[in-house]
């Protein structure tokens, strides 16, 4: 049974509701190890003291920041604890916003929040308040040695719980949204958006699968039973020159897989996608 990330309360007002947090996704992929290559012997990393020129035990180790180059502050596991705010065992909802203002860009790790014994009811409350009101609650949590900010949010008849990177985590891309001096012509809009809509279609999550980790798991198969591995054939792919030729060749390939419209009639509110009920 999967262990808990994190055990506390949701405070909704004067409400405190038990719960639980669980990891909602993790990633799956085949672990390659370092390998000594003249013996096949996997290789290990030590800890190394280069000042007493030994090797020292996990008992003697200690967290420290470094302030200036090779001096460092060491923090006891006690003084921790000493600065660990409330918000290690209480989730306080601290506003609720709607779910269109908030980035994905924002999103870091998700986690499944579910209620224990007394706090169901409650649980439930919040969650059809939210989906009722298309709302996202934004709360605090201190997990791991450090407190984060979070969102609270409907997902598939339960809450999701995502951890939120703050404004200074965001990085920036030398010349990212500073495309200048670039002109489209009409056709060549018009063009593109007809190649979206041939590729266009509802978000199947089973369709997408990772392929080079199928491949791994096929060649490691292989080669224990001795076989060799045929290579994935990589078509060249010349530089594009003539844009309205390119749209219009990716326009006929496209063109047999071109999908029925995917609104018809009036469009479905972010709740009837999250319940799967319409609305009255």
């Amino acid at each position: 049974m999967a262990s808990p990330a994190w055990k506390g309360f949701i405070t909704f007002g004067l409400i405190s509701i038990p719960v639980k947090l669980f990891p909602a996704a993790r990633s799956s992929r085949v672990g390659l190890h370092q390998l000594h290559k003249v013996c096949k012997t996997r290789l290990k990393q030590p800890l190394f003291c280069p000042t007493c020129n030994r090797i020292v035990e996990r008992s003697e180790v200690v967290k420290g920041y470094e302030y200036e180059d090779g001096k460092y502050v060491v923090i006891d596991p006690e003084e921790i604890k000493k600065i660990t705010p409330e918000s290690a065992r209480s989730m306080e909802i601290l506003a609720f916003v709607n779910e269109p203002e908030i980035d994905p860009l924002f999103f870091d790790s998700s986690y499944f929040v579910v209620p224990e014994g007394e706090g169901k009811k409650a649980y439930q409350l919040l969650l059809k308040t939210m989906e009722d009101k298309d709302r996202v609650a934004i709360a605090k949590i201190t997990m791991h040695q450090r407190e984060y900010t979070v969102f609270l949010r409907p997902y598939d008849r339960g809450i999701a719980l995502h951890t939120m990177y703050f404004a200074n985590e965001i990085r920036e891309a030398p010349g990212y949204g500073k495309i200048e001096n670039v002109k489209l012509s009409p056709q060549e809009i018009k063009l593109a958006d007809q190649l979206v809509d041939n590729l266009s279609e509802h978000f199947n999550l089973k369709k997408y699968h990772d392929e080079f980790e199928t491949r791994l798991k096929a060649l490691i198969e292989a080669k224990q039973k001795g076989r060799e591995i045929a290579a994935i054939p990589r078509p060249e792919r010349a530089p594009v020159i003539d844009m309205m030729a390119a749209l219009k060749k990716s326009l006929e390939k496209t063109a047999q897989g071109r999908k029925a419209p995917l609104h018809t009639g009036r469009e479905t509110s972010a709740h009837e996608k999250r319940t799967g009920r319409k609305a009255s």
